[in-house]
C-alpha cells in the first residue's frame, strides 16, 4: 500500500468514526451545543481525505470510494435522526397512502385520520417537550407542522409509499434511513459509471461519497432530496433529449429544487450561430418530457385532492421569509441593497446565470451549467437547511468544481447556528462560501490561461 493510499484510508477511517460519534453522542437539535465542533471535525477530515485521494491510483481510489461511502452510511445508520424530524412526515405520508387516502387530503392531526395513528408517531402519555415532538389539535406527534397538509411532490410521495410497503411492522425510523443509504450509495455508483463512460476522473466521486452532508442529511436524517439528486445525476449523465427531460421531470417531482438544473440540461441551446430549428427541437424534447412527467405524476393526486395538491408550499414560503419584502433570506444581498430589493435582485441574478448557461454553457458538460445556476440560487437565497445542498454536492462530484462544496458547509453551519439561536449569522456563513466560489473560479481561469499561453508558445 502506497503512502497516499495509506493516508487516504486513515483519514477516511477517522471520518467514519467521527460520523458515528456525532450521531450517537454529538448532540441533537434539542442539545446542539457540541454539534458545530463535531461537524467541523467531519468537514476537516473530509477535506483531507478528498485531497489525498487525488493522487491515489484510480482503481484503488474507486474501491476506497465505494467502501468508504458505504461505511459512512452504516455509521450514520447507528442512531435515530438527530437534527431533522422531516422523515416522520415521510413515514406518515406512506402510511396514509397505504390506507387508500391521498396525503394531500388532510393534515396529520385531522380526526379523519385518527384510526391511522400509532404510538411511534403519536406517543401518548408524554409531556411533548422533546425537540422532535409537536402538538396539534390536542395530540402529541413526531410529525412537524401537524396542522398542515404535506408539502412534498408526487414522486416523493410515491417513494414514501414504496418504503412503507417494503418495511417490516414496527420498523419505525430505520427503513427510511436504510432507504436513504441505498439512495446515497446508488448515487455514488451512478457517478462512478458516468465518469467511466465519459473517461472522467473517478476520484471526483469522493466529493459526493465522503462529503459529511451525505451521511448526516441523506442517511441519518433520511432526506428525500437524495432521490432528487440521483435522478438529476442520471438526467445529466444521459444524452440531451426526451430521456434527459423525463428524468429531470421526475427529479423536479421529488423536490422542486432540481428545476434549477434545467438550464444546464439545455446548455448552449441559445448559442449564436446555431440553427433556430435545431434549437427549438432540442429544447422542446427536454422541456416537453420534463413537463409531461411532472404533469402525469401529479394527475392521480390532482384527481383525488384537487387544488389541495399544492399542500403547505405557500405557507412554507411565507414561513421561511421568501415573500416580497421579507428579510428572512437573501443575507448577502441585504449587505448592499435595501431589504425590499433583495428578493427581486436574487431572482435577477439566478435568471442571469441561467441565461449565461443557455448562451455559453458547454452541452458536453451540462452539470457545470446546472451547478452554476443551482449554486448561485443557494448563495443568494442563503437557506438554513443544509440538505438542500445535496444536489450541489452531486453536481460537484460530476465536474470536480470543489469550491461549491462551501455552499453545503455554509448551510450546515447556519442550520446549527439557528438551533443555537445565534441570530444574524447568515452573511457570516454564506459570505466565506461566496468568497470560496469566486476564488475557485479565479484559480481555474488562471490555470486555463496558463495552459493557453503554453500551447500558443509551443
Amino acid at each position: 500500500m502506497g503512502v497516499r493510499t495509506l493516508c487516504a484510508t486513515t483519514l477516511l477511517a477517522a471520518l467514519t468514526a467521527v460520523v458515528a460519534l456525532t450521531v450517537r453522542t454529538g448532540g441533537d437539535l434539542g442539545r446542539p451545543d457540541a454539534l458545530l465542533c463535531w461537524y467541523a471535525a467531519a468537514w476537516v477530515l473530509f477535506a483531507g481525505a478528498a485531497w489525498t485521494v487525488r493522487r491515489v491510483p484510480v482503481r484503488t481510489a474507486v474501491v476506497l470510494i465505494l467502501v468508504g461511502g458505504t461505511a459512512l452510511c452504516v455509521a450514520a445508520l447507528s442512531a435515530p435522526p438527530r437534527t431533522s424530524d422531516d422523515m416522520y412526515r415521510y413515514a406518515w405520508d406512506g402510511r396514509v397512502q397505504a390506507a387508500g387516502v391521498s396525503p394531500y387530503a388532510y393534515p396529520p392531526d385531522a380526526t379523519q385520520l385518527a384510526r391511522l395513528r400509532d404510538p411511534w408517531l403519536f406517543p401518548a402519555g408524554t409531556a411533548c417537550r422533546e425537540w422532535d415532538l409537536h402538538t396539534g389539535a390536542g395530540v402529541c406527534t413526531r410529525i412537524n407542522r401537524p396542522s398542515e397538509r404535506t408539502i412534498y411532490p408526487p414522486v416523493a410521495e410515491g417513494w414514501f409509499l414504496l418504503v412503507h410497503a417494503v418495511s417490516p411492522a414496527g420498523g419505525r425510523h430505520k427503513p427510511l434511513q436504510i432507504a436513504g443509504a441505498v439512495l446515497a450509495v446508488a448515487t455514488t455508483v451512478a457517478l462512478l459509471l458516468m465518469q467511466r463512460r465519459r473517461s472522467g476522473d473517478a476520484r471526483r466521486v469522493a466529493l459526493w461519497a465522503w462529503c459529511p452532508a451525505v451521511p448526516f442529511a441523506a442517511v441519518n436524517d433520511a432526506h428525500v432530496d437524495t432521490l432528487g439528486a440521483l435522478l438529476t445525476v442520471a438526467a445529466l449523465g444521459t444524452a440531451a433529449g426526451a430521456r434527459r427531460g423525463a428524468l429531470l421531470g421526475a427529479a423536479i417531482a421529488v423536490k422542486l429544487l432540481p428545476v434549477l438544473a434545467l438550464p444546464g440540461a439545455l446548455s448552449g441551446v441559445l448559442a449564436p450561430g446555431r440553427s433556430p430549428r435545431a434549437r427549438l427541437r432540442e429544447a422542446a424534447s427536454v422541456l416537453l418530457a420534463a413537463v409531461g412527467v411532472v404533469a402525469l405524476t401529479y394527475l392521480p393526486y390532482l384527481l383525488a385532492s384537487g387544488s389541495a395538491v399544492v399542500g403547505y408550499l405557500p405557507g412554507y414560503l411565507r414561513e421561511e421569509g421568501y415573500e416580497p419584502g421579507a428579510v428572512g433570506r437573501f443575507a448577502l444581498l441585504r449587505l448592499v441593497l435595501p431589504d425590499a430589493w433583495a428578493g427581486p435582485a436574487a431572482a435577477a441574478l439566478v435568471a442571469l446565470s441561467a441565461w449565461y448557461v443557455l448562451r455559453r454553457g458547454d452541452p458536453k458538460r451540462p452539470w457545470h451549467g446546472s451547478l452554476l445556476v443551482t449554486g448561485t440560487a443557494l448563495l443568494v437565497i442563503s437557506p438554513a437547511y443544509f440538505w438542500y445542498a445535496l444536489l450541489v454536492v452531486a453536481l460537484v462530484a460530476m465536474g470536480g468544481r470543489w469550491e461549491w462544496l462551501a455552499v453545503a458547509a455554509a448551510g450546515t453551519a447556519l442550520y446549527v447556528a439557528d438551533a443555537l439561536h445565534w441570530h444574524g449569522v447568515q452573511a457570516a456563513a454564506y459570505g466565506p462560501a461566496a468568497a470560496a466560489v469566486l476564488a475557485g473560479a479565479l484559480l481555474r481561469a488562471r490555470a486555463r490561461a496558463g495552459k493557453d499561453r503554453r500551447r500558443d508558445g509551443a
